[in-house]
């Protein structure tokens, strides 16, 4: 998971000072591999991922024999704590939802479960 908690964070500072967003996957439930999405809003406060392109990363994580884990996306200036739109569109219920907060010099990171129940924080392993 190093190597893919570095990947995700690099990505997000690659983007800044837009929103940057992508998708984890692995085994079992750690989230092993970082599939880069293009923010199709290329926005500063929000993004979105083309549902083709989803579709194709699903198809390729099903290919490498990897389970669907998690969606990261950065917050340029703002905690790593989910906005209301980013519960509002949080659609996979099983999913770690991954915020990079590029506030600070340090990014710092927060990992959540999101669902009809509310949002959870969840604790980051890192291996």
């Amino acid at each position: 998971m190093k190597e893919a908690y570095d990947e995700m964070i690099l990505h997000c500072m690659q983007e800044t000072p837009f929103e940057a967003c992508g998708l984890l996957s692995g085994r079992g439930k750690n989230c092993e591999t970082v599939w880069r999405m293009k923010n199709v809003e290329r926005s500063e406060h929000s993004f979105a991922m083309d549902l083709g392109e989803m579709d194709r990363t699903f198809a390729a994580m099903n290919e490498a024999k990897q389970n669907f884990n998690g969606i990261y996306h950065s917050h340029p200036t703002a905690l790593p704590t989910p906005s209301t739109e980013d519960i509002q569109y949080a659609v996979y219920p099983h999913a770690f939802y991954f915020i990079v907060s590029l506030k600070e010099p340090k990014p710092e990171v927060a990992c959540y479960l999101i669902d009809k129940d509310g949002v959870t924080e969840v604790e980051i392993i890192i291996l």
